[in-house]
């Protein structure tokens, strides 16, 4: 078994598929819409693994400090590579504005890592 893919509630759309089109090369396939339900979304291919769904309808509120560790999906890790890619990739974010809240380390458990928070406050693990 092998997860096919994690979905997002967004707020704006199209904001959130540039950013990881534009950040982690993801390739978007076509817009889906659907009129009846109010509902939109894209689903984002990396070059391998896991694809991400980004959905939005409107009507789904927006939670607001989501720095803060809460119940529910906590967050995902996208590997670039190496230790270099990480640091390079963390300050590439960090200089286009993104919040960086965890900074690059080897964690307890091996990981090498950072953590960054996309345009909605979702937590993106950096991992090598």
């Amino acid at each position: 078994m092998r997860i096919e893919h994690l979905a997002i509630w967004v707020a704006d759309l199209e904001a959130m598929k540039d950013f990881y089109e534009t950040h982690f090369n993801a390739k978007a396939g076509e817009r889906y819409e659907n009129p009846t339900k109010n509902f939109t979304s894209y689903f984002l291919d990396f070059d391998r693994g896991a694809r991400l769904e980004l959905m939005h309808k409107p009507e789904i509120p927006f939670l607001v400090n989501q720095e803060n560790e809460r119940l529910g999906l906590v967050h995902f890790a996208i590997s670039v590579g190496s230790k270099r890619k990480v640091n390079t990739f963390t300050e590439k974010l960090r200089s286009n504005g993104f919040s960086i809240v965890g900074e690059p380390r080897t964690t307890g458990d091996g990981y090498y890592e950072s953590v960054v928070l996309d345009p909605e406050g979702n937590r993106i693990e950096i991992t090598e």
